[in-house]
């Protein structure tokens, strides 16, 4: 070796041993001891390849004389080309000249040339195999490309524990990343309720709402457009919470006459008003153990609104003509088609029973935020009819790109 070339070994091996030092982390190694390696040597390009752990993929992590393209396009596998070869074998090899080679199979697009010469030697920790260290160099004689495979050896060997590490990090984000996949499919299977057609992309951050509260005791406030189904997805909140097998009471209170609400909601006594003939149990009562739904919340007086509110606070009624309070076991759910905040702002509705309805609230989109749900609605429907009137109907073409459309 000549004096001067020795020098520049010395002085590389030098730079690289004061880079690896810096720091384990191999993302902030790799680049510059690929950089100092090409540049001293007059290197074309250099790599390193990692084989992914358990795997038999080797893929380009760090180049030098590359562009990001060429880089993905580095791709092998086990035994397959030089790299994938000296991978599976842990041999270095040399190819003098990459236009006579069968085996360099050229992925990155660098071209094969007579001038070229193409080394690469695996990288070892503790005799496992975990990647390689690849160059591309001018030709030349053989003793010369010997020694520069010697020097990428003891390289790659200084390299060999930060590449190890990397790459078990990559194996620990590629773990996480399909844990995470798979428990997003499980919770897709799992919590898309029965009871609820739609897949898309606003739909499923309604189920994503109904999963996260559905096993807690949180009352919700579920608002939308009347038909967005509101008490689909109060009916979903239910039966996928631990009350499921309580009772689902639901009080529609639109419909309710205000003379009698206060008894329908919290139940009388024997003689508190006339007609009151014996003991009665009020919706709230029969709702215990299970989940009562306040639909339309917004149509209650205020009057009510005020004896509700406590309810909430304490969890337990008094009966119309009653003095003993009833404890109650209830989660609360509650539906309003109204902008709730402009109801209380114009004093129709109590502020402080708003905030505490409004503890997780879902909103639900109207139809024509998710037109990807038309069809599969319009599927549904049309189905359900025709099994119940015995026929095979189903839609033209041309009417579902008119219903999609509308």
């Amino acid at each position: 070796m000549e004096p001067d070339r020795h020098q520049q070994e010395l002085a590389l091996l030098h730079n690289i041993s004061r880079i690896v030092d810096q720091s384990i982390d191999m993302r902030s190694v790799v680049h510059p001891v690929l950089e100092a390696l090409a540049t001293t040597l007059g290197f074309r390009m250099a790599t390193i390849t990692l084989l992914r752990k358990g795997g038999d993929d080797i893929l380009i992590e760090a180049a030098h004389g590359l562009t990001r393209m060429q880089a993905e396009l580095g791709r092998y596998k086990l035994g397959e080309g030089v790299t994938g070869k000296v991978v599976l074998t842990g041999e270095p090899m040399i190819i003098p000249r990459t236009s006579e080679s069968r085996i360099f199979l050229n992925r990155t697009q660098l071209g094969r040339s007579a001038d070229t010469a193409f080394i690469c030697v695996p990288i070892k920790e503790k005799q496992e195999v975990v990647g390689a260290l690849s160059v591309c160099r001018p030709h030349a004689p053989d003793a010369q490309l010997q020694e520069d495979a010697q020097l990428l050896g003891v390289v790659a060997s200084m390299l060999a524990r930060a590449v190890l590490l990397r790459r078990d990090v990559l194996a620990q984000q590629e773990s996480l990343k399909e844990e995470n996949r798979q428990l997003r499919a499980e919770l897709t299977r799992r919590y898309h309720p029965d009871n609820i057609i739609g897949n898309s992309r606003e739909m499923q951050g309604v189920y994503d709402q109904i999963y996260q509260v559905a096993k807690s005791q949180a009352t919700v406030l579920i608002h939308g457009e009347t038909g967005t189904g509101k008490e689909l997805v109060a009916h979903a909140l239910h039966y996928a919470s631990n009350r499921a097998s309580g009772p689902f009471v639901r009080v529609h209170c639109a419909a309710l006459p205000e003379n009698l609400i206060e008894s329908e909601l919290f139940g009388h006594v024997k003689g508190a008003f006339t007609g009151a003939v014996t003991d009665r149990k009020g919706r709230f009562e029969l709702a215990d153990g299970g989940t009562i739904l306040l639909d339309e919340i917004g149509e209650i007086p205020l009057p009510i609104q005020a004896k509700l509110l406590r309810v909430l606070q304490e969890r337990e009624v008094e009966r119309v003509g009653g003095k003993k309070p009833v404890a109650l076991d209830i989660r609360v759910l509650a539906t309003s088609n109204r902008d709730m905040l402009k109801e209380v702002a114009a004093g129709r509705f109590r502020e402080d029973l708003y905030y505490r309805l409004n503890v997780f609230p879902i909103a639900i989109p109207a139809l024509r935020e998710r037109p990807g749900d038309i069809l599969p609605l319009a599927r549904h429907f049309l189905a359900r009819h025709a099994a119940r009137l015995q026929r095979q109907v189903r839609f033209a073409p041309e009417a579902e790109a008119l219903l999609a459309r509308y």
